[in-house]
């Protein structure tokens, strides 16, 4: 490892779980007993070592508690943390990067430190800048600070939303940790289905913040804090990306800067006294980082890949091939169908929510695979929203062509058009797209972009709904959460403006939240190189067609891993991280999903009209319709309720 890596040795930082419980009642007692019952459910995030710190004295009671998983300073970090007279107390989870920088401001300011761990740092940042401390930091991070001299409780969550963070509001109490599951455990939390968040979920396919699937429990959302003090609680937004602005540079200029960034964001996140590596998918992002590690003179890098026996599922080849260029100490797992019935119900009790992007269970299992050698793992996520690298980028470009086209034709054809697709049983994929481009016709960019990410459309639920579910979620549209979304986001440009919204959504909310469930499921920490919040601002103030220049995805940063990278890997077709679950549904998996939807206890939920699920399960099992997403979201909603609301799980 390369001289500049080894001078940040000895930082700080953890994978952790944390919880609390600020009481604001009159005479009312926080147990330890309670807090380790709440720690207890967090074991897997941080299996090193446990804290508890209660008040003992005064009011309101607050009681705090945490697993910790040790990255770097094994000996030291133990929370909850204090300040020195332990006025001001911590709990955290993650990484903070720029600590040392801080610690040296803070010392000539006369701050006094007794670890070398980022969390104390976090503590007398709170103590020079108060609750503006958050925007001083550049990591992963969720944390609680109690602020006894002021009675002041801070919650906060990082820019990009890569570490969790829920809470509670019940009675004078809010409790709060870093999964849900731990605040399951408080005896006052009922367990009852929030039904709008569950609306949501089966459009979007998880459970958008600031919603949980649970009633009365809530979701911090990304770059926010929040704050109690004196019995009143507010929230903030801290951070926000501006596309606006822009900075003047060539793109010989920008691909010299964009290795340069990354470089510098991967540096940053090689620092640990544990075994480190990498996830290598095959695509462009995590070949990249694998790149930039060895560039660093991270020799040789561990690199860790899944695979399908479906080969269309497959980047295995691609994987071998970066991992061949830059000499990795390369491994592999194959996942076959017969595991997925096994690991599911284990999946949806880490999740704590329902969640059906079927990427959970590859990167479940690469996760698994990575912690048998090492215990921080770095990947590829971010590159797809830094650079527009979803495919539904070109698709929205080239629906939106197709609109105009169609809204400048004659009335007349219009008209023919609209009143061929009524009445039509839609069982054909022509006549489904001809009503599609009807309907989108109609919709402002934003909302037909947002249908894309729509697994069950409202023309669907109103199939599978009952009468009692439809009646009581009526006239609510989920997508309208995406169009207030893209209204938050400073850009001109329409792509951007998506790709933003694609940030305070998607990527927060889902891809951060399978990542770190994932991981933590096998007390991995992982790091995401293009997630540093610098790095983004840096990509946000780039051109919007060095991005996506015409059809090509992410144009720039082809460019410019051009020297790293073969063009096999940079210029073929994006694949992702699927997994061949369409034809599992008609093989392998076939009786397994007509048991689970189909069951006694599915049909007792009252949510649903099981003829039509019947009917959904036919046709994709017959090669009618590709049911594949809205299948798999269902089935991953009747475990989550075997395994949280019907309590099997002890």
């Amino acid at each position: 490892m390369s001289a500049e890596m080894g001078e940040l040795k000895n930082s700080g930082g953890y994978m952790c779980g944390f919880c609390g419980i600020l009481e604001s009642g009159i005479d009312t007692i926080i147990t330890e007993e309670l807090l380790k019952k709440m720690c207890s459910v967090l074991e897997h995030r941080g299996p090193d070592d446990e804290g508890i710190y209660i008040n003992k004295e005064g009011s309101p009671r607050i009681g705090l508690g945490h697993k910790r998983l040790a990255v770097i300073d094994l000996k030291g970090g133990h929370q909850p943390m204090s300040n020195e007279n332990q006025s001001v107390w911590i709990v955290q989870n993650g990484e903070i990067y720029n600590f040392q920088e801080l610690r040296q401001i803070l010392e000539e300011k006369g701050h006094r430190f007794k670890t070398v761990s980022d969390t104390e740092v976090i503590v007398h940042l709170y103590e020079e800048y108060g609750t503006d401390c958050v925007k001083y930091l550049r990591g992963m991070f969720a944390f609680a600070i109690w602020d006894a001299t002021n009675k002041r409780l801070m919650l906060a969550r990082d820019r990009i939303g890569k570490k969790p963070l829920s809470y509670a509001l019940a009675g004078n109490r809010l409790i709060f940790a870093s999964e849900i599951k731990s605040i399951l455990q408080v005896p006052d939390i009922k367990r009852e289905v929030n039904l709008l968040a569950m609306h949501h979920y089966l459009t979007y396919q998880y459970v958008p913040a600031p919603y949980s699937i649970f009633k009365g429990i809530n979701k911090l959302p990304s770059a926010n804090i929040l704050i109690w003090e004196k019995g009143n609680v507010r929230i903030e937004r801290y951070w926000t990306l501006d596309y606006n602005a822009k900075i003047k540079i060539s793109e010989k200029e920008a691909q010299e800067r964009i290795i340069e960034e990354l470089k510098e964001s991967t540096r940053l996140r090689l620092v640990s006294d544990v075994p480190l590596g990498a996830f290598l998918s095959g695509g462009i992002d995590s070949s990249a980082v694998v790149a930039m590690m060895s560039q660093l003179g991270a020799q040789p890098v561990k690199t860790f890949s899944i695979g399908f026996e479906e080969q269309d599922f497959s980047e295995i080849e691609y994987a071998r091939m970066v991992a061949k260029m830059y000499r990795t100490d390369h491994h592999e797992l194959i996942v076959k169908p017969p595991k997925v019935p096994e690991i599911l119900p284990k999946l949806v009790w880490y999740y704590n929510e329902p969640f059906a992007d079927s990427s959970a269970i590859p990167t479940y299992y690469v996760s698994k695979m990575t912690k048998e050698y090492v215990t921080v793992a770095l990947n590829g996520d971010g590159g797809d929203e830094n650079f527009a690298g979803y495919p539904r980028y070109q698709k929205r470009k080239l629906i939106d062509k197709i609109v105009a086209f169609y809204k400048s034709s004659p009335e007349f054809l219009r008209a023919l058009v609209e009143k061929s697709v009524e009445g039509k049983l839609l069982n054909s994929t022509f006549w489904r797209r001809a009503k599609w481009l009807v309907e989108a016709s109609n919709l402002s960019p934003e909302r037909r972009y947002a249908r894309f990410m729509t697994v069950f459309p409202n023309s669907y639920k109103d199939n599978l709904y009952l009468p009692s579910l439809k009646e009581n979620l009526a006239g609510i549209d989920s997508i309208d959460l995406f169009v207030d979304a893209y209204a938050k986001v400073k850009a001109s440009d329409i792509i951007e403006k998506i790709i933003g919204a694609d940030i305070l959504t998607y990527l927060a909310d889902c891809l951060c939240v399978k990542m770190d469930i994932a991981s933590s499921a096998n007390a991995l920490e992982t790091r995401a190189p293009f997630l540093d919040y610098k790095f983004m601002e840096f990509t946000s103030s780039l051109p919007s067609d060095f991005k996506l220049r015409g059809y090509t995805t992410k144009y720039i940063l082809k460019k410019a891993l051009e020297k790293y990278l073969p063009g096999k890997v940079l210029y073929r077709k994006k694949m992702g991280f699927g997994v061949p679950l369409t034809h599992w549904f008609k093989k392998e998996l076939k009786d397994y999903i007509y048991d689970v939807l189909l069951g006694e206890k599915a049909r007792r939920r009252g949510y649903f009209n099981m003829e039509y699920i019947r009917q959904m399960l036919d046709e994709h099992t017959s090669g009618i319709v590709d049911h594949t997403t809205r299948i798999w979201a269902l089935l991953n909603l009747e475990l989550w309720h075997r395994e949280f609301i019907d309590n099997l799980r002890q």
